[in-house]
């Protein structure tokens, strides 16, 4: 981090704190994308604020304990942690069954990042945010492949359900359908959507709807509560995802299997996570459990399935017809890039496209706690959680935390234990294991 002392000392510390997370906001290599890296940090943290930040647990927190970690008056700390949740910089959950709030730092994605610029009118200087996170994102990749490089993804895809044929409806699961989200959840928001809102104080934002990014849950909890957003009913919110399967849009959920936080509505020119896949070649979301196949008997080769696809995971390619002097053009699915979003089966008008389940499907984390776990885990920071002192560190989270680490599958029981280095942690693995073989 050669460049890092043009920071101010405050600064650093937070850029150091966010390391402990489970994604961070790395120094990159180029001057452009270093510059905007810089300007994003001072623009939303004051130095005050980055102190108080590049303090905070890992874990969630209870504002006793850290009114005695940062020995500072409960009421004087309370002012200061509400103004840093109105501005999307710090998370506050409040318990809906006993009222008791935690605190605990926003990631930069999903979090400060997004939050900055999901109002339009706040007092901050929207396109020069823009201009710098557009800097950040695209001097290099180092900020991507920090948020995207590892197996466990922020988000995954919801397969339209209008594309899914009759027969295979039935085997869908709830956690699989937006609308069964959207039905089953506690509370739903809408929300500016970060992407084309930075775009287009970029002037290149494309005409889908800027207010259709939804919140659900303790997500939409937190965005109503703070002004990031509107609550709305149900209703509204499934008329959100109508309008946005029928435009064409990628949903994209949070990346578990309880009690999801988000669904987004996204594009392929404005979306960060598909953007990073059409740019740098990187897997950013986990996939629905199907994918497009084509059945070439019913294939007009009109080529809509091929232009629709949001990361181009369909190549028309020429096959040869009997008695035919030109060739026929048929859809040749990348089966590593195709993120079963359905929009390809959406938008064939005769059938030539459907979607089928994958013969291995993809791993999602039960929880937000093992989806913790496992970004930790893959980025070497499970430590920084096990060890931190946050809330109930000997109780109810931690027990959370560790029944995650021995649900793991046993390579990766034996990463984390590598990692670990604790007697305590591989006694546990340990009597985990041993029960599993009883």
């Amino acid at each position: 981090m050669a460049h890092i002392h043009t920071l101010r000392h405050a600064h650093r510390a937070l850029v150091k704190r966010l390391e402990a997370g489970t994604a961070a906001l790395p120094e990159p290599s180029s001057d452009r994308a270093r510059k905007g890296w810089q300007e994003i940090l001072e623009i939303l943290f004051s130095p005050e604020d980055a102190v108080l930040a590049g303090r905070m647990p890992v874990k969630p927190a209870h504002l006793e304990q850290l009114a005695v970690k940062f020995n500072i008056r409960k009421d004087v700390l309370k002012v200061r942690l509400d103004s840093m949740c109105e501005r999307g910089l710090i998370i506050d959950l409040i318990n809906p069954g006993t009222g008791q709030t935690v605190y605990f730092l926003a990631p930069p994605v999903v979090g400060f990042i997004e939050f900055s610029l999901m109002r339009a009118h706040d007092g901050l200087p929207k396109k020069r945010l823009a201009e710098a996170f557009e800097a950040y994102a695209h001097g290099d990749d180092t900020f991507f492949r920090e948020v995207f490089g590892k197996e466990t993804f922020i988000g995954r895809t919801l397969v339209h359900e209008t594309a899914l044929q009759d027969e295979a409806l039935p085997e869908v699961l709830d956690w699989e359908r937006a609308t069964a989200i959207i039905e089953q959840a506690s509370a739903v928001a809408v929300s500016l959507c970060y992407c084309r809102h930075k775009n287009a104080h970029l002037g290149k934002a494309c005409d889908a709807p800027l207010e259709n990014c939804l919140s659900v849950n303790s997500g939409a909890d937190f965005v109503t509560r703070r002004n990031f957003g509107r609550a709305i009913e149900k209703a509204e919110a499934l008329d959100i995802l109508k309008a946005s399967r029928e435009g064409g849009l990628v949903q994209i959920a949070d990346n578990v299997v309880e009690q999801p936080a988000y669904i987004c509505n996204c594009c392929g020119c404005c979306c960060g996570q598909l953007e990073a896949m059409n740019t740098y070649s990187l897997i950013t979301v986990t996939p629905s459990g199907f994918i497009a196949s084509c059945s070439p008997e019913l294939c007009a080769g009109c080529s809509r399935c091929s232009r629709a696809c949001p990361v181009t995971a369909i190549t028309m390619t020429a096959h040869r017809a009997d008695a035919q002097r030109t060739n026929n053009l048929l859809p040749a699915v990348k089966e590593e890039l195709c993120i079963g979003c359905g929009i390809c089966a959406d938008t064939c008008t005769t059938g030539g496209i459907a979607m089928v389940r994958r013969t291995t499907q993809p791993r999602v984390p039960q929880n937000s706690i093992e989806k913790t776990v496992r970004m930790m885990l893959e980025r070497g920071r499970l430590p920084d959680l096990l060890f931190d002192q946050g809330a109930s560190r000997t109780h109810y989270f931690m027990n959370r935390i560790l029944a995650a680490v021995c649900s793991l599958p046993p390579v990766d029981r034996a990463l984390a234990s590598e990692q670990l280095r604790s007697r305590f942690v591989r006694f546990a693995l340990a009597r985990f294991q041993d029960a599993t073989r009883s």
